[in-house]
C-alpha cells in the first residue's frame, strides 16, 4: 500500500514507519501537521497519486486540538472514498458519529492505548484499506451506552458479534473468539440485520451498515 502518515510524536512516527515498511508497505508522506496532511494529499489527488490509505492522529498541530479529524472530513470532502484511520489517545464519540456516518469507503477509529500486537494494527489498516471499517472496541462500547436505538433490543451475545464486527472480524474469526459454530455466528448476525431494519437487498452493505447504525443521529 502507499501510506501518507501524519503524527506529530515523533517516537510513535518513526515507529509506525519502520512497521509499515516492514511489512512492505510504502509510506509516501510523512507529517507532524494536520494543515501539511491535507496539503500534501490533496496535491498528490490533483496528478491521480491519491494514497490507498491515510493515518492520522487526533490531537495534533497546528492547534493542538482535533485537527486529525478535521482534516480527515477535509479530506473525505474532496474525496470521499478515500480509506482513513485516527489514532487517539481518546474516546470523541461526537467526531466519531460525524466522521464515521454514512462514510463511503473505508474507514477506521482505533486507540494508541489499546493497540496490543504489531499483526493487529496491521490487519486494521489492510482492512480499512480495502473499504472495510475498524472501530476501537472501547468507542463502540460507549456510543452503544449513550444511545437509545434499535440496539437496545440486541441480546448481549449479539452485542459482543456487533462489536467484533466493528474490529473487521470475518464469521470464521467471531467464531473462534467466542467459542461458537459459524452457524451459531450467521445467526447471531441474522439477528442483528433484522433488528436494526436492514433489509435483504441490501446484503452487500448490511455488514458495514450495522457497524454504523448507531453512529446515525
Amino acid at each position: 500500500m502507499r501510506v501518507v502518515l501524519a503524527e506529530d510524536s515523533v517516537l510513535l512516527r518513526d515507529g509506525l514507519v519502520g512497521l509499515l515498511e516492514r511489512v512492505g508497505h510504502q509510506v509516501v508522506h510523512v507529517t507532524g501537521d494536520a494543515d501539511e496532511l491535507v496539503r500534501l494529499v490533496l496535491a498528490d489527488g490533483v496528478h491521480g497519486e491519491l494514497p490507498d490509505l491515510v493515518v492520522t492522529d487526533v490531537r495534533m498541530p497546528p492547534r493542538l486540538e482535533n485537527d486529525g479529524i478535521d482534516a480527515a472530513a477535509e479530506l473525505r470532502r474532496h474525496h470521499p472514498a478515500l480509506p482513513v484511520v485516527l489514532l487517539s489517545q481518546y474516546v470523541a464519540d461526537a467526531y466519531a458519529r460525524d466522521l464515521l456516518a454514512g462514510s463511503a469507503g473505508g474507514i477506521g477509529y482505533l486507540l494508541k492505548d489499546r493497540i496490543g500486537r504489531v499483526s493487529d494494527v496491521m490487519t486494521s489498516l489492510e482492512v480499512v484499506a480495502a473499504g472495510g471499517t475498524v472501530i476501537d472496541p472501547q468507542i463502540v462500547r460507549s456510543l452503544l451506552d449513550r444511545r437509545a436505538s434499535p440496539l437496545d433490543s440486541l441480546t448481549p451475545r449479539e452485542r459482543e458479534v456487533l462489536a467484533l464486527m466493528a474490529e473487521g472480524r470475518s464469521n470464521p474469526e467471531i467464531a473462534q473468539r467466542l467459542v461458537v459454530s459459524d452457524a451459531a455466528v450467521a445467526k447471531h448476525i441474522g439477528n442483528v440485520f433484522a433488528k436494526l431494519g436492514l433489509t435483504v437487498d441490501e446484503t452487500g452493505h448490511r455488514r458495514v451498515r450495522a457497524v454504523l447504525a448507531y453512529l446515525r443521529g
